[in-house]
């Protein structure tokens, strides 16, 4: 009771604010008002999330906040199933559970597919996942490297030239992936990691040329590649190797008006059998609320792109 109510009745607040009831809790009974319908999801948010409690999990803020939501968007959904998946990363007892069922579906398809495509809006866990997946496979000696890269291309700023080494000019646009191995693995192992060369970190224009065998490769913010550069990309995956492309059409950066690479891919290739797309939504944004609510705003708001279709 204590998990599902939260510090001073925290996650009750959050839960009667997402469906607009009044929540109480006495001793063991959590008291619901409110509309019928609105009640009934209330109500079946905290019996899921009493279930996940059950399971030793800690429940924190955005675990409510993220219940609301997936149980308004499918009530049908099961969250005590879905945080029975995990991912281990390797590291410790480390381990990395989805946080809705596109990121459980997600998961299942780095797991079973060479190709995967991760394709949503901001904060939906399309590149934190992959890494974590490319870091269990790692330990498990599944693939000998991983390979992060991404095209450097700049969030319609113009930030000339940069000062330092080649790796000091390109390591601003690669901060969100170091972010992310930095958070899973931690600083030092990551710093060691990438001494050895076991993880690599470079800019897409480097990837021409090599043959990426036995490694696991996540190429992110792929809406910035040209087509040329994905075609290019894509054929560098060597035997023994996977690759997870993650990327939002609705943020594309290319200068001029350039068609976007992954617009092409997931038309091109995204039909082969043995490539997977995965499609998230504000329902699987696990940042702040806030954001959640921006990205609807953004695109209820947005004209139609026709080089999104």
């Amino acid at each position: 009771m204590r998990e599902v109510v939260g510090e001073l009745g925290q996650h009750l607040k959050i839960i009667a604010k997402a469906h607009g009831t009044r929540l109480g809790q006495r001793g063991s009974t959590v008291t619901i008002s409110g509309a019928a319908e609105a009640v009934e999801l209330s109500a079946q948010v905290v019996e899921q999330l009493s279930r996940v409690a059950r399971t030793g999990y800690h429940l924190h803020g955005s675990d409510v906040d993220q219940a609301c939501r997936m149980v308004q968007s499918d009530p049908g959904v099961d969250l005590s199933a879905l945080y029975a998946d995990s991912v281990s990363v390797g590291v410790g007892k480390r381990r990395v559970h989805p946080r809705s069922p596109r990121q459980r579906a997600y998961l299942h398809a780095i797991r079973n597919h060479d190709l995967v495509f991760g394709v949503g809006p901001a904060g939906t866990g399309k590149t934190y996942l992959a890494m974590a997946m490319a870091l269990g496979a790692l330990f498990r000696d599944e693939v000998r490297r991983i390979i992060l890269c991404r095209p450097a291309v700049e969030a319609g700023e113009k930030l000339g030239f940069l000062p330092g080494d080649l790796n000091e000019k390109v390591n601003p646009y690669l901060r969100p992936l170091y972010d992310a191995l930095n958070d899973l693995a931690g600083f030092d192992r990551s710093e060691r990691m990438m001494a050895k060369g076991v993880i690599e970190v470079a800019p897409l224009a480097f990837m021409r040329g090599r043959t990426l065998s036995d490694a696991f490769v996540i190429l992110d913010e792929a809406q910035n590649t040209t087509p040329e550069q994905m075609k290019m990309f894509l054929t560098r995956i060597g035997l023994g190797s996977r690759a997870v492309v993650t990327g939002d059409v609705t943020q594309i950066d290319l200068p001029g008006g350039k068609r976007s690479g992954l617009v092409d891919a997931l038309k091109i290739v995204g039909v082969l059998e043995q490539v997977r797309v995965v499609h998230f939504n504000d329902a699987d944004v696990v940042r702040h609320p806030l954001v959640s609510a921006i990205v609807r705003a953004y695109e209820s708001a947005a004209p139609s792109r026709p080089d999104l279709a």
